[in-house]
């Protein structure tokens, strides 16, 4: 359309007679009038209520961002609601965000959830279904260590401080069993499983899920030595800021997503078979380890 009006613009201009002076003010009337209408589907769409949606980085924001992206365009389809995909560069800044209730949503692990509800008042309102967390310890098959209690004055591998059932866990039931380790943080979970392998450490640190996936030239010579109990998986939790009708309306359309074709695919796109509902007592399992990595958030949050 618009390039028909510049074209008979362009001879009209051509000429000099009043008809084509006549012809100007027509299509240009017509490219006002096209303006308005524009402008007025552009504030319907920026009318519509967006929300940042917060995604705990445990891969690259460019696989994230492929998994989820999908997911938050049929929130959008299911709700009438923009969700926009937020992570970061690493797991401390997302919790510096989450802190600050940054994101209006997020999915964060299950002890970041403890936390985060009391320091910024994040409201779990769902989970992921037929799904418990268990860390695994690792050593090498012909190691002497066979158990947790060979672990005593050793250096273990862990992928980093904040991963919850790789080293969270493991560690808090260490220090439980008073067996006394120190920590080498290498960056991931398959980089454990290769320290242990080439022996620069006697143990490490990760979960049943990567361990299975990892290539078996670098499993084949390790052995899971202890696993730990099933918890309560991530959480999605809403700001306290969002409306209750809001979140109660996101709840509704993540749980829908196994009831249809095109639901199953996104969710098997994030590895989920199932969301269901989740209340905040759900996470009582992971209170109970009473971690305390994160309590100088917690002491910061009480003070006047």
């Amino acid at each position: 359309m618009k390039k028909i009006i510049v074209l008979v613009l362009g001879n009209a201009l051509s000429g000099n007679s009043i008809s084509n002076f006549l012809i100007i003010l027509f299509f240009l009337n017509i490219l006002l009038f096209t303006a308005i209408v524009y402008a007025d589907t552009d504030n319907d769409m920026d009318a519509k209520k967006t929300y940042s949606f917060g995604v705990v980085p445990q891969q690259s924001a460019m696989v994230l961002a492929k998994k989820w992206i999908p997911i938050f365009k049929y929130l959008e389809k299911e709700t009438g609601y923009k969700f926009v995909f937020k992570t970061n560069q690493t797991i401390p800044k997302f919790e510096h965000q989450l802190s600050k209730q940054a994101y209006d949503f997020a999915y964060m692990n299950p002890y970041h959830y403890t936390v985060f509800h009391d320091v910024s008042g994040y409201s779990a309102f769902a989970k992921q279904g037929q799904k418990k967390l268990k860390g695994i310890i690792i050593a090498r098959k012909d190691s002497t260590v066979k158990s947790l209690e060979d672990l005593e004055g050793k250096t273990i591998a862990f992928p980093a401080p904040a991963a919850f059932a790789a080293t969270v866990v493991p560690q808090a039931i260490l220090n439980k069993r008073g067996i006394k380790f120190k920590s080498k943080y290498v960056s991931s979970h398959e980089s454990v499983y290769k320290n242990v392998n080439y022996q620069n450490f006697e143990a490490g640190g990760g979960i049943e899920r990567t361990f299975n996936n990892a290539s078996k030239d670098i499993t084949q010579p390790l052995t899971i030595i202890w696993t730990t109990e099933g918890y309560t998986p991530h959480a999605f939790a809403s700001s306290s800021k969002i409306p209750k009708e809001v979140s109660m309306k996101v709840q509704k359309a993540l749980m829908n997503l196994s009831n249809t074709a095109e639901g199953k695919i996104l969710l098997k796109g994030i590895n989920f078979k199932s969301i269901v509902t989740a209340q905040n007592s759900d996470w009582n399992d992971v209170r109970a380890l009473d971690i305390q990595i994160l309590n100088n958030l917690k002491s910061v949050s009480s003070q006047p």
